[in-house]
């Protein structure tokens, strides 16, 4: 495992738990919007987390703490996820995964076997404009769509969720996520947010009134679809 940092308490990042949230390192998608870029672009970690921390801290909180998020990057990259995740389950914990949807495989897999409690996934985009908002001409739409398909049975809780920004997001764009995840127990419109470190520069979000217009269209497909982190302006 390579982890980057700890956020020692979040009652955000996991829906229902008081958590702790874990950063990997590394990422197969560039998106322009990422707001952990470092995570993402740096070759290694200066001072990577040693797992042993992980765990010392899980076991001072146990009893106090619910779960554990993982996050990123994208954690699936991990060749150690496995055994990491295991060991927090011993210590009590439930875990929520955040992932880009890409391994499918490897999703399924740890899904099926009862490691993973609840996945966060991403929505980039529209399938036609996957690529360019990804950040990479490398990205399968066809796995992507395969992780959608597995987390829609319900096998695991689960929620998809889309940054929004205004540079690559339209009415047109939402449209087609809408149908394609028609259905789907929960998805969250996201606002934009420039955390100063981003892979791309000149990116904006949208209004809160271009939130709530998009919002409407996909409701139209997903009636529990909802805003997260708006900002008035």
């Amino acid at each position: 495992m390579i982890l980057a940092g700890m956020q020692n308490l979040t009652l955000l990042d996991f829906p229902g738990k008081t958590a702790c949230t874990v950063f990997t390192y590394g990422c197969n998608f560039r998106c322009p919007f990422c707001h952990n870029a470092s995570l993402v672009t740096d070759a290694k970690p200066d001072m990577p987390l040693d797992v042993e921390t992980v765990y010392s801290y899980l076991r001072k909180r146990q009893g106090l703490l619910d779960g554990v998020c993982i996050t990123g990057g994208e954690p699936l990259l991990q060749r150690d996820l496995e055994d990491f995740i295991r060991s927090i389950r011993a210590l009590g914990y439930a875990v929520k995964l955040d992932t880009n949807g890409s391994m499918p495989e490897r999703l399924i897999a740890m899904c099926e076997s009862g490691l993973i409690d609840m996945v966060a996934m991403d929505i980039k985009n529209a399938p036609a404009l996957y690529a360019s908002t990804a950040g990479t001409e490398q990205v399968s739409v066809e796995a992507v769509n395969e992780s959608v398909r597995y987390l829609m049975r319900g096998k695991v809780s689960y929620e998809f969720r889309t940054t929004v920004v205004q540079e690559y997001h339209d009415a047109e764009s939402f449209a087609v996520i809408g149908k394609w995840l028609q259905g789907a127990d929960a998805y969250y419109l996201q606002q934009f947010r420039d955390s100063g470190a981003l892979i791309c520069s000149g990116l904006h979000a949208c209004s809160p009134s271009q939130m709530h217009q998009y919002l409407e269209i996909v409701q139209n497909y997903i009636p529990r679809a909802a805003l997260r982190g708006i900002e008035m302006k």
